[in-house]
């Protein structure tokens, strides 16, 4: 198998040029029967990784999920493409299930989606050994670690896969994990020598903002009156906040539902639906919400509350713009938020290596939400990507803090770091710069090395405010697995011994916002953006109606980055769509006729108007012509030439239109002419072609036998 079918596979079922990166190295290892780890956001294209390699090899490709919800709408959104899947999980049926295992011993299924609960069954073992299996895909994979921030135990019998498949290539795949959990899930899953891909993290579409947390209910309300019709989810710590929240903003004109444990599970699952479904646009939910679904045109979430770790606000974060386009995370922080969740940790954590480590991802997080730094940069850094700029798109880069020379200050940190053999964590690191008299210093002899009470002139607050800050730029790391100690990276070297430079911030004053103050006005929009995000509007409204009477989710038919293509390109033909990303040949065949008309009217409508579109002048020639007009008199009323119009329509046959050109050139003329076409260059000249043929052929002749050559030669 040569990734060549894999590109083929790509196109053909789901309608795209290109593999993203990493996708196609990927799937190449697969292919040689190679067992990988692989990390990439949400949103990142994971799945594209195993579901290719499942088309193209022989047999059937296994995916353990957690998530049944997630399972049912992969499901959909493969057969929806004309992929055979199936999963078996607690809501089948014992017929159901039968029927299931049915179709994968005859070969009819080419994805197979279980539960990790499942696949370790008794009653499931056998099934399991005498299918054909391609391969192995741990999704979610960071749950079987215990460093992770979803912790699963079920998931750590997994190892049986490696044992008893061993020629079997497992893909272990997550988007969020730190290294101490990536080197656990390869020792969890007992992969002898992967191959390890590290997608980048960084999800440029999507904009991360954070503020304080006074008067959020005005700030959300503010932020949703410029976000007006999107789907988006509001995570709230508390299940009482989430009713009130989606209550006071239900009074405020929003369409909002709740959701939490406490909801009837039939009343959770309507709600849900209803989301998918684009009939409820704003969810206010706890962190459950959104685990199991693969909605993806969600354009913003917002965190009430500030969550418990960087892993889990990236990870909810990345469940907006999952389909490319813009989209908005917006976090609201406080210190009460922090304590109510250390209470949780101690209450709730009999463990003390995790009550440690949850105690210190916690405090990391309120540290980022604090930190003057580039968020996208601190992010990045925190799963181990450089990223050696600022983004431009998060509230700190739109707002930059007044910076200082702070290489001194990094200097004195770093080499306290060095000299007590890295093994401090932040607050004593401080209380050694500051010559503090705490009695753990003195048995430590930490007061005897060079750097302790060089750092005086700084409060205790600032150099944590510091400190801070060559955390989230890359100069030092925390190792959760030795107790929170600091360590000194190689960028932080560069700074200790080379003497490069590094620029920090200093804390500022808070300013209170007013009362009543309200977000930016966005600029005016050009007269071809207002189009485009009409026809995009009509092509939503489209695509509601089509999955209405489908029964699937809208955007189990095209994603919003498809439409928005669409949008951009005004595709009038079969040949058009399938130029847009996202539409493939089992699309264009349920819902070709459907966009294509919408685009053709909207254009038509718009050109009415005095509109300039490109393209528009063709398409109202065809229109002309369909309706029984002659070329004369189109061109008389259009007030061109006929060998415009002519053109037109060679034009629009070209691209597909069904034409009958017989009357412009019969099939004995067409031959003589394209049997010619290979001694000249494109684009062809026409006037060449007259005059090779000493003008045996008009001009129209040749216009369409050229569109019938380059129509049919692909």
């Amino acid at each position: 198998m040569t990734l060549s079918n894999a590109s083929n596979a790509l196109k053909k079922y789901f309608g795209y040029d290109a593999f993203r990166p990493l996708q196609a190295e990927i799937i190449e290892a697969v292919y040689n029967k190679r067992d990988a780890l692989v990390l990439m956001p949400t949103g990142g294209g994971k799945s594209i990784c195993y579901q290719i390699p499942a088309i193209t090899l022989e047999g059937v490709a296994v995916v353990v999920s957690p998530l049944i919800a997630l399972m049912k709408d992969q499901v959909e959104g493969l057969s929806a493409t004309g992929i055979p899947a199936a999963f078996i999980n607690s809501t089948l049926t014992s017929e159901q299930t039968r029927n299931v295992e049915n179709a994968l011993m005859a070969g009819y299924v080419k994805l197979l989606y279980v539960s990790p609960e499942k696949l370790v069954s008794q009653n499931f073992q056998p099934l399991l050994k005498r299918l054909k299996i391609s391969l192995f895909a741990v999704d979610e994979a960071h749950c079987i670690s215990a460093w992770g921030h979803d912790f699963r135990p079920e998931y750590t019998q997994l190892r049986f896969l490696k044992e008893q498949f061993p020629d079997v290539p497992i893909l272990a795949l997550t988007a969020t994990a730190d290294k101490l959990t990536r080197k656990d899930i390869i020792g969890q899953l007992q992969l002898p020598d992967p191959a390890i891909f590290i997608a980048s993290f960084d999800r440029p579409n999507i904009k991360l903002t954070v503020r304080p947390g006074q008067r959020r209910l005005e700030q959300i309300i503010e932020f949703l009156k410029q976000h007006p019709q999107q789907s988006g989810i509001i995570y709230c710590l508390a299940r009482r906040t989430c009713e009130e929240l989606a209550d006071k903003l239900n009074a405020r004109g929003f369409k909002a539902a709740h959701y939490h444990a406490e909801v009837p599970p039939t009343q959770r699952s309507k709600t849900q639906e209803d989301f998918i479904n684009d009939r409820t646009p704003i969810i206010c939910a706890t962190i459950a919400f959104g685990m199991g679904i693969d909605k993806s045109n969600v354009r913003f979430v917002i965190h009430y509350n500030m969550p418990r770790n960087l892993e889990g606000y990236y990870q909810e974060v990345g469940r907006s713009g999952r389909d490319g386009l813009p989209a908005d995370a917006l976090l609201f922080f406080s210190y009460q938020d922090v304590m109510v969740y250390r209470d949780m940790i101690e209450q709730g954590e009999a463990d003390d290596t995790q009550k440690e480590l949850k105690t210190a991802k916690l405090n990391r997080m309120y540290q980022f939400a604090e930190a003057p730094v580039c968020r996208r940069k601190t992010v990045l850094f925190y799963f181990g990507e450089t990223y050696d700029r600022n983004c431009g798109n998060c509230d700190v880069c739109l707002n930059p803090p007044r910076q200082f020379d702070g290489t001194i200050a990094a200097q004195k940190a770093l080499s306290a770091i060095m000299r007590t053999k890295e093994s401090v964590g932040m607050n004593m690191l401080v209380d050694i710069l500051r010559g503090s008299q705490r009695r753990e210093i003195f048995e430590h002899k930490y007061n005897e090395i060079k750097t302790y009470g060089a750092g005086k002139e700084y409060t205790f607050d600032d150099w944590l405010y510091l400190i801070s800050q060559m955390l989230h730029i890359g100069l030092v790391e925390i190792a959760y697995d030795e107790h929170n100690c600091l360590k000194v990276t190689d960028e932080g070297k560069k700074v200790l011994f080379d003497g490069k430079k590094v620029s920090l911030a200093m804390p500022q004053p808070k300013v209170k916002s007013k009362p009543g103050e309200k977000l930016p006005v966005m600029p005016e929009k050009s007269k071809s953006q207002m189009l485009k995000e009409e026809l995009f509007g009509r092509l939503v409204a489209l695509r509601r109606s089509l999955a209405q009477e489908q029964g699937v989710p809208p955007y189990l038919i095209f994603s919003d980055a498809t439409l928005d293509d669409m949008a951009d390109k005004r595709p009038f033909t079969d040949a058009d769509l399938l130029q847009v990303s996202g539409v493939g040949e089992r699309k264009l065949q349920l819902f070709g006729d459907a966009f294509i008309g919408e685009v053709r009217r909207f254009v038509l409508e718009k050109t009415e108007e005095g509109n300039r579109i490109t393209g528009s002048t063709q398409l109202i020639s065809f229109n002309l012509f369909q309706k029984g007009h002659l070329v004369e008199e189109i061109a008389e009323m259009r007030s061109i030439s006929t060998l415009a119009v002519a053109g037109h329509l060679a034009t629009m046959y070209e691209r597909g239109e069904t034409l009958d050109i017989s009357q412009w050139v019969s099939p004995e003329e067409r031959d003589i002419i394209q049997g010619a076409l290979p001694m000249f260059a494109e684009p062809f000249a026409m006037k060449e072609i007259f005059e090779h043929f000493g003008g045996r052929f008009n001009y129209d002749k040749i216009r369409f036998a050229i569109a019938d050559y380059k129509r049919h030669r692909g």
